[in-house]
């Protein structure tokens, strides 16, 4: 494990009430959204808050994974659809623009591809839209048994552009991916785990949060080089073909920041001398 954590010493930026954010276990951040009355419907201002905390995570070498979660019933109803109606009759709708600027995509996570470090989706509740947007660009999911998943855009007349079509037509495949975004009918937490595998655990609802806690500790204790640099290399097989997501990988920073650490000298003689490893934190890239 770990011998340089402390809680403490962590001051994250000012956020709004929309955002919890909070410090459970060594080495991880959880991230609450805030809004149970509106289901925890995206707004700007929530979206600033998680951009600005999520980018604060990015550069805190003492913090290793992160948790998302919501407030309330629901994980997160996606977007405010009257305030989209409002910018549609006013005329102040820029859709095409704002998805082709959007670095990081819905909630500031749906299409975050600079961060190496790994989230978890605590589903609480049921996801909609944009919260399943997010919810596919996480690293590990788990789900309430009482979680409901649709992608409803067409059913609005809007659409889901912020990243989930490429991402579930790779996950789910062509034919099943269709069905969700072609329907817009609503899938179980168990169809989601089983036929459209995007969830990897499916547990009672007081049992989420704690379910993700445990695989954050899992995670915290291994190498967050070797955590970190394995999440590169599996962002990097979506973008290139196989030889050259093996060669870019080889050559990257983060794959340097391994090979040159500290962790890997402490891993292979932690091994050699039988004991458990004690982790540093990761240097600043």
């Amino acid at each position: 494990m770990s011998s340089n954590w402390d809680p403490l010493a962590l001051d994250p930026p000012p956020h709004s009430e929309d955002l919890k954010v909070s410090f459970p276990q060594d080495h991880v951040m959880l991230i609450t959204l805030n809004r149970p009355r509106y289901l925890n419907a995206m707004t700007p201002q929530l979206t600033t808050d998680i951009a600005t905390i999520l980018n604060w995570f990015d550069d805190e070498t003492s913090l290793w994974a992160v948790i998302v979660t919501g407030s309330g019933r629901a994980f997160c109803a996606g977007a405010d659809l009257k305030a989209w109606l409002h910018n549609q009759s006013s005329g102040t709708a820029n859709e095409q623009e704002n998805v082709a600027s959007s670095v990081h995509g819905f909630a500031s996570i749906s299409r975050r591809h600079t961060s190496c470090k790994p989230m978890i989706a605590a589903v609480n509740g049921s996801a909609y839209g944009g919260g399943v947007e997010m919810i596919l660009n996480c690293d590990i999911v788990i789900a309430s048994e009482d979680a409901v998943f649709a992608l409803p855009e067409v059913k609005r007349g809007v659409l889901a552009a912020q990243g989930v079509i490429p991402r579930l037509g790779r996950v789910a495949g062509h034919q099943l991916a269709s069905e969700m975004l072609l329907l817009g009918n609503s899938i179980t937490a168990i169809q989601a785990r089983d036929r459209f595998r995007f969830v990897n655990i499916v547990v009672d609802k007081s049992a989420v949060v704690p379910t993700a806690l445990d695989i954050a500790r899992q995670m915290i204790m291994n190498s967050p080089d070797s955590v970190q640099s394995s999440k590169e290399g599996l962002v990097l097989s979506q973008k290139h073909h196989f030889e050259e997501a093996v060669q870019t990988h080889s050559m990257s920073l983060v794959s340097k920041r391994l090979y040159h650490g500290a962790n890997i000298k402490e891993g292979l003689a932690a091994f050699s001398e039988r004991r458990k490893p004690r982790w540093s934190n990761p240097a600043k890239l």
